[in-house]
């Protein structure tokens, strides 16, 4: 089998070997149409990008780290599935760090992305209350934060889902079907989930109904808990959980203690995950477009890698009520 050298694919691409070169590295001007023509003829070629030269020789190692709090999440996996598969098609390899939402693990694995002088790194959600923080020492590193609060928005680029119109969303929609004393259901509160508390209490102060956490918000611990909460608010008739997993757990507390959904209680979740549409009832939810959230991280963080300055941008990705059967 021939062995094809960058003058070849120049050849074949009616280019020079320095946009050749440009194309591979990633790095300077170049059509998007000029790009693909590129990558389409070093696929049919098989032609071999030596990665290690191009570490040495640009002090890049076409590496990105990915932070994610808990891989096990439904919502989570599939992001980080998303952000990898975008940044495979642009020759990146991804080292993904799951940290437990664990603060010291977290800085164990930044510490590792920084001696590997991976290229950039994408923070992914947690449940810390400080902004999130990182500088190398051994080369710039950009980051991108994704429902990570930074401690200074000007040093990255922000993207999130906008939790608080999802959540308004979902509560103004019980309100639509009949609800009259909606309770927001949590665990452990982020960024992310405060926005959601927030939308909710919105939507309470549009209905003319005055939030009160003793009745309107539940922190779930248990089963126990739950029907205690009920018993002393009888009215309740329709539950905001603050993610799916919350939902389901509500769904089968629900069912334990004999109550019919969505006849008795109303129930919307917040993710969408691939669960949400097979438990019984299926779930109302609002959907997060990780599609687009994964697009917007990769755009940004080649963006930062070749010096085109987005630090201080903030993205805010629409997300979708999805109905189905746990709401009128």
């Amino acid at each position: 089998m021939k062995q094809y050298s960058i003058k070849d694919i120049a050849k074949l691409c009616n280019v020079s070997t320095a946009t050749v070169s440009r194309v591979i590295n990633n790095n300077g001007r170049f059509s998007e149409k000029t790009r693909q023509k590129v990558l389409d003829v070093i696929e049919q070629t098989g032609y071999k990008i030596d990665n290690n030269a191009r570490s040495l020789r640009t002090n890049i190692t076409f590496t990105i780290g990915i932070l994610v709090p808990d891989i096990k999440n439904p919502f989570f996996a599939d992001l980080v599935q998303k952000i990898e598969e975008l940044l495979f098609t642009k020759n990146y390899s991804t080292i993904i760090c799951n940290t437990d939402k664990n603060e010291q693990k977290e800085k164990a694995y930044l510490r590792m992305l920084e001696n590997k002088k991976v290229d950039g790194i994408i923070v992914i959600s947690g449940s810390y209350q400080h902004g999130f923080k990182f500088q190398s020492s051994l080369k710039e590193i950009p980051y991108i934060c994704i429902d990570r609060e930074p401690e200074n928005f000007h040093n990255t680029v922000f993207i999130s889902s906008n939790h608080y119109q999802g959540a308004l969303d979902a509560t103004n929609y019980l309100f639509q079907k009949g609800a009259k004393s909606p309770v927001v259901v949590v665990k452990k509160v982020s960024s992310s989930i405060k926005s959601r508390i927030d939308g909710f209490k919105e939507s309470l102060k549009n209905h003319s109904l005055k939030f009160a956490k003793s009745r309107h918000e539940l922190k779930l611990q248990s089963q126990s808990s739950f029907a205690k909460f009920l018993q002393k608010n009888p009215s309740t008739d329709s539950l905001f959980a603050v993610d799916d997993g919350i939902a389901m757990e509500l769904l089968k507390y629900l069912k334990n203690l004999g109550y019919q959904v969505p006849q008795q209680i109303q129930v919307v979740g917040f993710d969408d995950v691939p669960a949400a549409n097979i438990v019984t009832p299926k779930l109302t939810t609002i959907q997060q477009n990780t599609r687009k959230i994964a697009q917007t991280a990769v755009t940004s963080m080649m963006h930062a890698i070749n010096k085109q300055n987005e630090k201080g941008s903030q993205f805010l990705i629409p997300t979708k009520l999805i109905i189905r059967e746990t709401t009128k």
